[in-house]
């Protein structure tokens, strides 16, 4: 393994962040701000879903590390979060675990694969959860909805949604 100095991480960072920000139009500067619930959201409720699948299977290793909880700051990667937002491709703060720790009910094999399936399950229950709140506000209120993204000039896309889910490993 390499090392490297995590001033010149900061440095890349700091690159993506200010090109990012110079070529942002005002349109483009609020949908990364209306984004902004969305990755948090969708950031913290995956990585606590690989860390709740590893604990039911008797892992306590999340929860010695405090990842059993909706915290995001539990969750997030500041490096990985902010090339998110700003690059296109960033990821979470990942969960340790320590198979030999399972229950016997389970393989080791198994059970790992049970907590890798988590966390991108969870990913798609919330994507149900959320278009079924965005139908029926359609539905009930769909004069909010034609104002609100006429306003905004907001492009609501599920090929921009399903891309962004492939970013995050689904």
């Amino acid at each position: 393994m390499f090392y490297t100095d995590k001033r010149f991480l900061y440095l890349i960072l700091a690159v993506f962040i200010i090109t990012g920000l110079m070529g942002m139009t005002q349109d483009t500067l609020l949908n990364l701000v209306l984004t902004l619930p969305a990755v948090l959201i969708a950031i913290t409720f995956h990585e606590f879903a690989h860390a709740f699948a590893a604990s039911k299977l008797g892992d306590d290793t999340p929860g010695m590390q405090g990842r059993l909880n909706l915290n995001p700051l539990s969750h997030i990667d500041p490096v990985g979060f902010v090339l998110l937002l700003f690059a296109g491709f960033g990821w979470g703060k990942p969960v340790q675990i320590n198979p030999r720790n399972f229950d016997r009910k389970y393989s080791m094999e198994a059970g790992e694969a049970i907590v890798a399936f988590a966390g991108p399950l969870m990913n798609f229950v919330l994507a149900i959860i959320f278009t079924l709140i965005y139908v029926a506000i359609y539905k009930f209120a769909p004069t909010f909805i034609s104002t609100y993204t006429r306003k905004y000039n907001l492009d609501i896309s599920w090929k921009y949604s399903l891309g962004k889910c492939r970013t995050w490993g689904i």
